[in-house]
């Protein structure tokens, strides 16, 4: 059974630092591309970082060089490395995969950027 749990969401002050953890189980993430997804309240969710299995990364526009994805294959780890937050950056913050034809999700971390 594929299950991701994230971790390390809180509230920060503007300016403040962030960093994600997706730990997987059942799945070997080195073998799969892994994302980050946020959604805000009254917006649709939205892709945030990508890493494929090869390595290449991706950030949506918003985030390029505040934010980090990386893995740690030897724990089954995602990370996300959030810099310079804003208070836009609030949102839950979910672990995604896609293999088999199957979408899988994390229950999701609170970031709240607020004074």
């Amino acid at each position: 059974q594929v299950q991701f749990v994230e971790s390390g969401g809180g509230l920060v002050q503007p300016g403040g630092s962030l960093r994600l953890s997706c730990a997987a189980s059942g799945i070997s993430i080195r073998l799969y591309a892994m994302a980050w997804y946020r959604q805000a309240p009254g917006k649709e969710r939205e892709l945030v970082a990508r890493i494929t299995a090869g390595g290449s990364i991706n950030y949506v526009d918003s985030v390029k060089g505040r934010f980090t994805i990386s893995r740690d294959n030897s724990k089954n780890t995602m990370f996300l490395q959030m810099n310079n937050l804003k208070s836009e950056d609030t949102a839950v913050y979910y672990c995604n995969s896609v293999f088999n034809s199957n979408t899988y999700w994390g229950q999701g971390t609170q970031v709240t950027v607020s004074s």
